[in-house]
Formats: structure tokens, C-alpha cells, sequence
């Protein structure tokens, strides 16, 4: 199989108006999704598990093995007995790291950039697989997608040559700061921009998880979002089979591009709804405990250590009693005592010597999950 080449962006050829009613919806669900993400007191906060939610999702589409519930054990102190757990845990905190820098990066008032990409692979393969892959630099030799083992007359795709990779690639920049005035609508640009990103394949690894990245990177870049929180790695796992097919077809038919664009975007309106139910389900729980464990504990710290626990739905009140704005140890007994008694958290680990306590809230592990993780007694 002979190297892909590209088509130059922007597209000449895409059919926008037969898109044009699926965008439209498209943009009413992310802007709703928006809403919801405005409403939220605290949103990194309240919706921190769910960006770890992201990492572990995007990197199983690599291969990982790992849960949520595994790194938020690890962030509590527990980490895992097998080493291959370890390692896809190493993987998908690179991954948060590489999503949490960005954001910095792009509050700080810098643009996206070809540079910043590097960095990000950088951060992106700091450890784990790949870490021998050239981190933070595009690649000089050629690669291709297959099967384990398969050459390269045998690989189901093969990206371009090293040697125009920096041309594909500043193309791609230039097309990424194309404003609206310039472009139909930024979440078809989107789309394009996906694709071709996967099609260019300028790392030696790690181009799908940073492909994946982007998109909330450009959402908020382009003020679409109030926050880079929008993450469509559960759609594109449970659709992966048509995923690739869709971009394996590009440059192959005629009308490809189209039909991606379309795949892209219903996927797109389909996580916003997604999102947006999961949203409300964790702004409704964090109201309710709210009342409640106030009523319960009578407490001055019962918001500050809730805010905690959806933080962190795993953690150890050991890590709570060493903040100036928590209360002393003694009163953080008595306070997740009530918890406890409540069934609002109940006990991963119990505390023995060195050994710390680790406290679970089940809820909202299982609420990210979209399934049983943890036994909840409040649901039982």
C-alpha cells in the first residue's frame, strides 16, 4: 500500500447544504450542554471525575485496561498490585496532565499551536508505552496502521511520507484559526480538523489519544464551551467499527468527507445529550447531599467537604486534615462518621496503622461509570 496523500484544507468539494439541518441541531445540543456547563458553581470541581472519566476512556480505545475507579484509587494512595494496571494507569494520568496543561496554556492567552501540540505528545508520552517514541517531536520516518506484525504492503492504512508532514501540518494550523466568517460552521471545521489529523498521523505514537484531546481544546478555544470539558471517546469507542471505516473511506470515494462530517456530527449531538443528562444527574445529587448532609451534620465545613468528595469520589479524610480551610481531625471523625452511619460514603480500606483510611462515594463513581462500580446502600 502506497502512502496516503491528503487533501488540502479548507475542502472544495464538501456538500454543506445537505448537512445543514443536522448541524443546526448539532450546534442547539453542544449550546444547551453549554448551558448546563455555566450553571455549575464549580464545574472543575464537580466535573473533575468525569475528565478522568475522558483519560480512562480514550486511552482503552489504545489498549488500556484500567477504570476510573482505578485511578481514583491510585489519586487516593492505593495503587493497584498488578503491574500492568500500574502502567495504564501511568498512561491515563499522562493523558489528564497533557488536558489540564492545555487548559492552562490556552487561559494563559496562548493559541493553539503546532508548538503546543509537540508539547503535549510530550506530556502525553512522558511514561508508559511510547515513551521511547520521540515524545514532543514529529516523526522523520514512515509508519502505517494493521495488524499486529503486518508490513506495510499488508497495513490497512498508510499515512503520509515524513517528508511533507510539516506541509500537511501548517496547512492544518492555518485551518485550524479559520473563523467563522471564512468557514460554514466550526463543528463541521471540527470534523475536518479530526479527520485530518488522524490522516496526517505526525507522531510515531500517541495520535489517536491527541487526536481525541483536540476537541475539546477547540470548543473552548472557539468559545463554543465555557469550559474543555466536552469528551466523545464513549461514542467513538462504542461506534468504533464505523469510526475507522469512515475515515479509512476518505480520499478512497467521492463522497467520504461528507459522510464523515455527518458521522461526526451526529456524534456530537448524541454525547451533548449524553452529557447533558449526566450533568443533571450530578448537579441534582450535589444539591440534594448538599441539604442534606448540612441538616445531618450541622457543620460549617459541609460544602467545602462535599466540594472534596466530588473532587475526589475516592479519597482518604487524611489527605482533608491537613487543609487550613478543614476542620481538625477530631471533628472530621465525627463528621464522616454521620456519612458513614448515612451511606452516603462508605469504607474501601480500613485504617490500620500506617495504613490510611480510604472512603468511597459510590454514587457518583457509578453515576461517571453509567454503571454498578461500588455496592451503593442509599440505592439498595
Amino acid at each position: 500500500m502506497k502512502p496516503f496523500i491528503p487533501d488540502l484544507l479548507p475542502l472544495k468539494n464538501l456538500d454543506w447544504k445537505a448537512n445543514i439541518a443536522l448541524v443546526g441541531r448539532a450546534n442547539r445540543t453542544i449550546s444547551r450542554y453549554d448551558g448546563l456547563l455555566q450553571g455549575i458553581p464549580n464545574p472543575n470541581i464537580m466535573l473533575a471525575p468525569l475528565t478522568a472519566q475522558e483519560a480512562v476512556l480514550s486511552s482503552k480505545i489504545e489498549g488500556t485496561r484500567a477504570t476510573l475507579a482505578d485511578i481514583l484509587l491510585h489519586d487516593a494512595g492505593h495503587s493497584p498490585k498488578e503491574a500492568s494496571t500500574r502502567a495504564d494507569i501511568e498512561e491515563i494520568k499522562n493523558y489528564r496532565t497533557a488536558l489540564q496543561y492545555a487548559r492552562k496554556t490556552l487561559d494563559d492567552g496562548r493559541k493553539f499551536s503546532l508548538s503546543l501540540l509537540k508539547e503535549l505528545h510530550q506530556i502525553l508520552l512522558t511514561s508508559g508505552r511510547g515513551k521511547d517514541k520521540n515524545p514532543g517531536k514529529f516523526r522523520t520516518t514512515q509508519n502505517w496502521i494493521g495488524s499486529p506484525g503486518s508490513t506495510m504492503k499488508e497495513a490497512a492504512f498508510v499515512p503520509p511520507e515524513p517528508h511533507v508532514i510539516q506541509d500537511y501540518l501548517d496547512n492544518f494550523e492555518q485551518y485550524y484559526h479559520v473563523d467563522e466568517s471564512d468557514e460554514s460552521d466550526p463543528l463541521v471545521q471540527l470534523s475536518i480538523l479530526h479527520a485530518q489529523f488522524e490522516i496526517i498521523h505526525p507522531f510515531d505514537d500517541g495520535n489517536g489519544r491527541l487526536g481525541r484531546m483536540l476537541i475539546p481544546l477547540f470548543l473552548y478555544e472557539k468559545k463554543i464551551l465555557s469550559a474543555p470539558m466536552f469528551y466523545l471517546s464513549s461514542y467513538l469507542d462504542e461506534n468504533r467499527s464505523e469510526y475507522i471505516e469512515r475515515l479509512r473511506r476518505i480520499g478512497q470515494e467521492p463522497a467520504a468527507w461528507n459522510e464523515w462530517v455527518r458521522f461526526f456530527i451526529r456524534a456530537i449531538i448524541q454525547q451533548s445529550e449524553v452529557n447533558n443528562n449526566k450533568i443533571n444527574k450530578i448537579n441534582q445529587l450535589y444539591n440534594n447531599l448538599k441539604i442534606e448532609i448540612r441538616a445531618m451534620t450541622h457543620s460549617e465545613f459541609a460544602v467545602p467537604i462535599l466540594d472534596h468528595m466530588f473532587s475526589a469520589p475516592i479519597f482518604s479524610p487524611a489527605d482533608l486534615a491537613n487543609r487550613p480551610d478543614m476542620p481538625t481531625r477530631a471533628q472530621l471523625g465525627r463528621f464522616f462518621k454521620i456519612l458513614k452511619d448515612s451511606g452516603i460514603v462508605t469504607v474501601h480500606t480500613e485504617g490500620r496503622g500506617r495504613q490510611r483510611e480510604v472512603l468511597l462515594f459510590p454514587a457518583l463513581v457509578n453515576l461517571c461509570e453509567d454503571r454498578l462500580v461500588f455496592s451503593d446502600p442509599r440505592s439498595l
